[in-house]
């Protein structure tokens, strides 16, 4: 069995087999895009959304969202193995093999495209099939290991999440749809590079072109500073075009305001532990800003 590290990075017990491919699946990223899949299941309807839609969509979603980052993990298991953050996952240990891999994932994500297609709808099964072909192939296989704007780029695919909901309540793409999406794609540069700056002697051993290892510190710093002011001023565009209301208004500005202060604070003075903050503070930023949408949709 492989083991899991502690804070330090240190083994400090075996992993259960079964926990080693939960691990495949990252839960935790995966938890936070169907979070945001299933508010714009709500946010898609001015009603309860329907038992079996939410309850097909959800698994659904989670299975193909975890299908995805199996291959990721499959994909990236030469250059996991090498970064003190990743090189504890059974696909990097080899603990599971990239057949097994492989086997896993055709099995999720097989099962969750039939939950999609017999309790959604079609749109969303192919939507979120396109999505995993987005995320484990375009992004992880193509751009991720080609150029320093692989999470520019790719972050389409990861910004899906609630438009994925949205059409599975409403079999149909709107505005409103692509709003969400905007935001989830501006939010994630910031987000994801306050992670490359205090992991950058981990991607400089991985050979990944991250932007803090291609373009330096503080080049990194001035586009995390730009893309959240691009972040704050799309998540204003809701209100703008009358899909929400003055209690999300007031919400979206003052978590964006907070996320602008790390954002200055980190490029006036950068320290390991002010950016492992901002990355903290971004994943805690989307989770509250797309519940105060929801509220804000009942209220």
């Amino acid at each position: 069995m492989s083991t899991q590290p502690n804070a330090v990075g240190s083994a400090v017990r075996p992993m259960p087999k079964w926990r080693q491919y939960v691990v495949l699946t990252k839960p935790r990223v995966t938890m936070l895009a169907v979070f945001c899949a299933i508010i714009g299941m709500f946010l898609a309807t001015p009603g309860m959304v329907p038992l079996s839609i939410l309850i097909g969509g959800t698994i659904g979603i989670w299975m193909l969202a975890s299908a995805a980052f199996a291959v990721n993990c499959l994909i990236e298991q030469a250059v996991d193995a090498k970064m003190r953050r990743t090189a504890w996952r059974p696909s990097a240990t080899g603990e599971i093999s990239s057949s097994h891999i492989i086997v896993f994932s055709i099995i999720i994500g097989g099962i969750g495209m039939v939950v999609l297609w017999y309790f959604t709808n079609p749109l969303t099964m192919w939507l979120t099939f396109a999505t995993f072909v987005g995320y484990a192939v375009i992004y992880t296989w193509l751009l991720k290991p080609a150029t320093p704007q692989n999470i520019v780029i790719g972050g389409l695919s990861g910004a899906m999440p609630p438009a994925l909901g949205w059409v599975a309540v409403t079999n149909s793409l709107s505005a409103e749809a692509w709003l969400l999406v905007l935001i989830i794609f501006a939010w994630t540069p910031p987000h994801f590079w306050a992670l490359a700056l205090y992991r950058r002697e981990d991607y400089e051993k991985s050979g990944l072109p991250m932007l803090p290892v291609t373009h330096g510190e503080r080049f990194t710093l001035l586009n995390i500073l730009l893309y959240t002011l691009i972040l704050i001023a799309a998540t204003l565009l809701p209100y703008i075009y009358g899909m929400s209301g003055l209690l999300y208004l007031i919400g979206a500005v003052i978590l964006g305001l907070i996320f602008l202060a790390y954002a200055i604070a980190l490029y006036m003075s950068y320290s390991d532990q002010l950016a492992k903050k901002t990355f903290r503070y971004s994943i805690t930023y989307l989770s509250l800003l797309f519940a105060v949408l929801l509220i804000d949709h009942y209220v």
